[in-house]
């Protein structure tokens, strides 16, 4: 492990860096924020390639070396100018099973990189952590495709399973297809058997992690103009996977290179990747799968966690984080989800959590120009880096933010293509409440805890406490008698309540 201090560095606010020594790219991503979720500060790749050839030479390429000397000189520079507080450095299956790879620790080590050299499980755990950091509740086979090894993780109530790493990785693809049709099959079958793993996976999904795997979803979203551009929780089935198969045989690289945000680096690798993935299903039994943005570098963060802190709502957090970084007063969205939630008190768990969520929200669009705030809170729900979170559930994220900072009831464009009429009815509801709570308080604490908001009878009613009456404005009103038509109710305003 590499470390580098700063003085007076704040915990909640430190810095944290990995570099990540791949078989196909070597990686750094800086990170910053709260522990269980970070966010990206900064993340850039060099397709080093260090595991070509290696099958057949059994040694990194001279190309390899010089592109990964490169790009660790530059890695280390990088790290040190933004004052990282710890920096890890990670190496995988092209440094293990290389013979020249002792050489390219050493080089690590002049540039001041103190290099781990992950075992096959040590890689297989972190990939798994990685995905269970992002889908707390996911039960299935955690694939990790890189470019010398493939590691599948079984994952279920929060907790790894059994795990292996197999030498099935996107640059060694083409060496085991070469031997002719149907070699990749046989092989993948008898690697998978011999280990006990035929069948694993029957009805279960595949979470893909890697690359190569996120291009594949990355062609289909293009193909079939997909309305949210967000890879993490993307699923492919094994029909989309064989026509997409098709499409690359078929499509000149130059028309593959024009597709947005299609990795060119990628693109000789993906229809290997895409017929691994196709045995693979095949012999795992397994028949869905989800694309998952978060892997090994998260696993890595993941596993240093305490108990506490790993059963922490990534979503919740994530939101809270935001709401600090953006809104004005940090307190206001907990207390702002509290003073509605009498509105809604029959909802489910999972609607209680996003409704949390949009209120940890309600004041990230107060810098935005007045006639796009609506706009502006629309992109940070559908956008934003959030996990755990279904494509319907950021559709309704989208639709309370939007209707919170004016939009009204409209479900703008794509919403009503990501979840249904109803999901966007009710957060439609929540985007009044919060408008209504914003208002009356000016987005401070001390309003929301002198007054209430309530179902009585036909009329939902806002009571203030004595002495509170002037906050029942003209301007609160409006919104008060806005939402009571949205929930089929009359309003009317309680002054002076005595409350027990």
């Amino acid at each position: 492990m590499s470390l580098f201090f700063r003085k007076g560095a704040d915990d909640a606010r430190a810095r944290t860096a990995i570099i990540d020594i791949g078989s196909n790219s070597i990686r750094l991503v800086v990170y910053e924020g709260p522990a269980r979720l970070p966010a990206t500060l900064f993340n850039e790749k060099v397709l080093a390639g260090l595991g070509r050839g290696l099958a057949e030479t059994g040694a990194i390429s001279d190309e390899g070396m010089a592109a990964a000397r490169k790009a660790l000189a530059r890695f280390a520079m990088l790290a040190r100018a933004m004052e990282v507080s710890e920096l890890r450095t990670v190496a995988t299956a092209a440094v293990r099973e290389a013979s020249n790879g002792p050489e390219l620790l050493a080089m690590a080590a002049e540039l001041g990189l103190e290099v781990e050299l992950l075992s096959g499980e040590a890689e297989a755990m972190a990939s798994g952590l990685g995905v269970l950091s992002a889908f707390p509740d996911a039960d299935g086979i955690v694939g990790d495709l890189g470019g010398g090894s493939l590691e599948l993780v079984r994952v279920r109530g929060g907790e790894l399973g059994e795990r292996v790493s197999f030498p099935l990785g996107v640059l060694r693809i083409a060496a085991i297809r070469a031997g002719g049709k149907g070699t990749l099959d046989r092989h993948v079958a008898r690697v998978l058997a011999d280990a006990g793993w035929t069948g694993r996976g029957r009805g279960l999904p595949l979470f893909l992690v890697g690359g190569s795997w996120r291009a594949l979803a990355r062609l289909d979203m293009h193909q079939t103009a997909y309305p949210l551009p967000v890879i993490h929780g993307y699923r492919l089935s094994s029909d989309t996977i064989q026509r997409l198969i098709r499409t690359i045989g078929a499509l000149p690289k130059g028309k593959l290179r024009t597709i947005p945000n299609l990795s060119g680096g990628r693109i000789g690798t993906m229809d290997d990747a895409a017929r691994l993935l196709t045995v693979l299903l095949k012999h795992l039994g397994c028949e869905a799968t989800i694309t998952s943005s978060f892997g090994l570098r998260e696993g890595l963060l993941y596993e240093r966690l305490d108990a506490p802190t790993r059963g922490l709502d990534p979503l919740i957090v994530a939101a809270r984080e935001e709401g600090r970084r953006l809104g004005r007063f940090p307190e206001h969205g907990d207390l702002l989800n509290d003073w509605i939630a009498p509105l809604f008190g029959q909802e489910a768990p999972a609607l209680e959590r996003l409704r949390h969520a949009a209120c940890l929200l309600a004041d990230v669009a107060w810098l935005a120009n007045p006639e796009f705030r609506a706009e502006r809170g629309l992109e940070v729900a559908l956008h934003g880096n959030w996990v755990a979170i279904a494509t319907a559930e950021r559709a309704m994220l989208a639709q309370a933010l939007f209707t919170c900072f004016g939009g009204g009831s409209e479900s703008p464009d794509p919403l009503a293509r990501l979840a249904d009429p109803e999901a966007l009815e009710t957060a439609m509801r929540w985007g009044l409440a919060m408008r209504l709570g914003q208002r009356l308080s000016g987005g401070v604490a001390a309003p929301l805890k002198r007054s209430a908001v309530a179902k009585a009878g036909e009329a939902l009613e806002l009571r203030t406490d004595p002495g509170q009456t002037a906050l029942y404005g003209e301007a609160v009103e409006r919104r008060h008698k806005a939402l009571a038509a949205a929930l089929g109710l009359a309003h009317a305003h309680v002054p002076d309540l005595v409350r027990t």
